[in-house]
């Protein structure tokens, strides 16, 4: 899963070596926090939030076979 989310978005940033995924994993809920540059956070968030729902969309779903709750914070 941490591939397919460093595959999404890397290609929309500027600064693609700095794109960071950290796993964090509890008995219900596998929760992936994405890190970018600090100039890249808007183009990851898109307008009124459009590419990040869209990203969340394609976790969301890859990841529904899996028994935990999947969540996708994006920060910088």
């Amino acid at each position: 899963m941490k591939e397919l989310i460093e595959t999404i978005v890397k290609p929309l940033v500027d600064f693609p070596e700095e794109v960071r995924v950290e796993t964090i994993e509890d008995d219900t809920r596998i929760t992936y926090h994405l890190t970018v540059n600090k100039t890249d956070i808007g183009k990851v968030i898109g307008k009124q939030g459009r590419v990040a729902k869209a990203i969340r969309t394609v976790v969301y779903a890859a990841g529904s076979s899996q028994q935990k709750k999947i969540f996708l914070e994006i920060g910088e």
